[in-house]
């Protein structure tokens, strides 16, 4: 495949990502017309069709899945370049790119804030998202560092952990449950609001109801945290849920946790990073930090928090 260049992957990246020629060309400050040359260019070097069209959207086919997942790690080669070449100057510079589940967003922020403090010139680019979606972007190598819960088994990581991660289940203060010490038999009844497919909230309760034979009554699947807290806030529903996501609101009296046995599930949370990925100084300078002082940005258990480790 010769005469390929930057540009035609950048392209072809464009198209797929905005999903039309159209947006390609705006995205990019370039003519519609511009964007088909390069397209028509690069799929004549190529031999096949890269793109084609399923409703109102243009994708990639197989042969442009191949071409993208290139045209990516080319890109991330030219970043890594870019790194190394800043930071023969040291830390004072350069970027990371961290990934935190969304149950982990209640506390990250203040942990990356307190490394932009220590390294201003470090510039930080932080992703939120599911379980499978910053395990994804792990393994496509779009993170340098990802904070979690239980590291994947299928890739190849180094991971640290940071703390304590409790998982409970939460009811409006006023459920005639509050105060009560009961078993999750006695939750037969209750409607729960649950998280998304996907979501390691939603995996760990997975386990937890298999494991006591529990079949819940589900009220709606949220792949929200805030959604689901003023749901429950509301009386319409209990969740299980990660305590560090309700801290707040159980300190405050709008929510409080049931003292149902067996838990809270104490579980950990880990620093991690693909060990295939190229480090830059920033992003191990990182890593030491978040190893050694992530716990203490970590929300402190409430009082009537129990350990089942």
């Amino acid at each position: 495949m010769k005469n390929i260049t930057l540009k035609h992957f950048r392209v072809l990246s464009a198209v797929t990502k905005m999903g039309s020629m159209a947006g390609a060309a705006r995205s990019l400050h370039v003519t519609p017309p511009a964007i088909t040359v390069q397209i028509q260019q690069l799929e004549q070097a190529v031999g096949l069709p890269l793109l084609e069209r399923i409703g109102d959207k243009t994708t990639a086919t197989s042969a442009g899945q191949i071409m993208l997942r290139t045209a990516q790690r080319i890109e991330l080669l030219l970043a890594e370049c870019r790194q190394e070449v800043e930071q023969l100057k040291g830390v004072a510079g350069g970027h990371v790119s961290a990934g935190v589940v969304s149950t982990a967003k209640y506390f990250a922020p203040k942990a990356l804030a307190a490394f932009r403090q220590r390294h201003p010139g470090v510039e930080v680019r932080l992703a939120v998202g599911n379980r499978q979606e910053t395990i994804r972007a792990l393994r496509d190598l779009e993170l340098d560092i990802a904070l979690m819960g239980r590291p994947p088994e299928n890739l190849d990581l180094q991971s640290a952990s940071l703390g304590p991660h409790p998982h409970i289940i939460v009811a409006a203060a006023t459920h005639p449950l509050a105060g009560q010490k009961i078993s999750i038999t006695d939750l037969t009844n209750e409607t729960f609001f649950i998280r998304e497919p996907g979501s390691g909230t939603r995996i760990l309760m997975e386990r937890l109801f298999e494991e006591a034979r529990f079949d819940p009554i589900v009220g709606m699947e949220i792949g929200s945290n805030e959604t689901i807290k003023q749901a429950v806030i509301a009386g319409l529903g209990i969740a299980f849920i990660s305590a560090h996501t309700v801290a707040v609101e159980i300190a405050d009296g709008r929510l409080v946790m049931l003292d149902v046995a067996g838990l809270p599930m104490m579980r950990q949370w880990y620093v991690v990073r693909l060990k295939e990925k190229a480090v830059m100084p920033a992003a191990q300078v990182m890593w030491a930090f978040l190893a050694s002082e992530g716990h203490s940005f970590l929300p402190q258990p409430i009082a009537e928090w129990k350990s089942t480790l």
